[in-house]
């Protein structure tokens, strides 16, 4: 069980949010209407120890890759604190940034669309170790060619002069992955790293990334939207709900005790290959919430298999699961004051509050 006061946290969120202002029509301007704003991210706070793989999951519109980009400072946050290793990146100015950025790369989605078309595969992966660490042509094309041979870009001298289209996507994603090790960064933000390759180069690119982890001693952030994904390759798991973390804990907890109802939907919607398993029942109906307007209380509250009044009426806060030190969750009816209203938890011996 990764523990905070006994290990190096090398990135700290506290407190994060991120408001987009939604722009106003002329009409709405002339009457005077408060400027809205879509909550993306809305107060989350979460740690990540060095060498540590902490995951990221929940549906799209939940707020994953704008967290992503805020632990970069590729956004500015509305409110709070984006910390790594003891510095505080709010507070970088654009110089004292570009010099940390090199600590700190990203693996986007899309490969196709993150590579520049009109620069060859060695021009791409070398572009950053051009900018931080060493401009001398001789020098960028062996750390390049280093690097390739390490992702399995083989055979490199070769690759080395192709364009993007020219090579498969596990290729493409392979690339990605080079261009964001070539600076030996402390911290990765791998957002949704494997989506875009076919299925069956996932798996290699899952051993490939925990393999370079050891290898470099990396700390990644994973964004993804699977569970069995993150199951795979994660320590620890904290799944967001729009723009709230519901739930964070060791992996063992939240696939073993999950406590929070979305939690426990997103693990029923993972695919299993036993069919008596299966069920035609969705764990949970309906859409997202618009991040504009979000529900009032526990914004979950209005897909809730198990929701009761208090739910929509206050705003649960992250409490740790009783038994389970590090096993966080937002929920009145299974950490809070309200555990006795849980259908699923009627031998509680909790009296109401007073």
């Amino acid at each position: 069980m990764t523990d905070q006061t006994n290990h190096d946290v090398l990135l700290e969120m506290k407190d994060v949010k991120k408001h987009f202002p939604v722009k106003q029509s002329v009409f709405e301007r002339v009457a005077g209407e408060s400027q809205k704003a879509v909550r993306a991210v809305d107060g989350v706070s979460f740690h990540i120890n060095r060498g540590e793989v902490l995951g990221l999951a929940g549906e799209s519109g939940s707020g994953k890759t704008t967290i992503g980009r805020l632990a970069l400072r590729l956004l500015d946050a509305t409110d709070g604190q984006v910390i790594l290793d003891g510095v505080v990146l709010n507070d970088l100015s654009a110089e004292e940034l570009r010099r940390t950025r090199k600590r700190m790369q990203v693996i986007f989605q899309d490969p196709m669309a993150s590579l520049n078309p009109r620069m060859t595969i060695g021009e791409g992966v070398g572009h950053g170790y051009k900018i931080h660490l060493n401009s001398d042509p001789a020098a960028v094309r062996r750390a390049v060619l280093e690097i390739m041979e390490k992702v399995g870009l083989t055979p490199a001298d070769v690759l080395y002069d192709k364009y993007p289209h020219q090579l498969s996507g596990g290729q493409r994603q392979r690339a990605v992955i080079a261009r964001a090790l070539i600076t030996r960064p402390d911290l990765i933000v791998a957002d949704e790293p494997i989506a875009m390759a076919d299925v069956s180069v996932r798996v290699l690119l899952l051993d490939l990334m925990k393999q370079l982890k050891e290898e470099f001693n990396l700390t990644y952030l994973f964004i993804t939207h699977d569970l069995a994904t993150a199951k795979y390759i994660c320590d620890r798991i904290g799944v967001m709900y729009l723009g709230k973390l519901v739930e964070i804990g060791d992996l063992r907890d939240i696939y073993g005790n999950p406590r929070h109802p979305y939690t426990q939907a997103l693990l029923a919607a993972v695919p299993v290959p036993d069919p008596t398993l299966r069920t035609d029942d969705p764990p949970i109906r309906g859409e997202i919430p618009n991040a504009i307007n979000p529900p009032s209380g526990c914004r979950f509250h209005t897909r809730c298999p198990i929701a009761a009044d208090i739910c929509s009426q206050e705003e649960p806060v992250l409490r740790e699961v009783d038994g389970e030190p590090g096993h966080f969750a937002a929920c009145h009816l299974r950490t809070g004051d309200y555990k006795h209203l849980d259908p699923e938890n009627q031998d509680a011996t909790e009296a109401p509050p007073q």
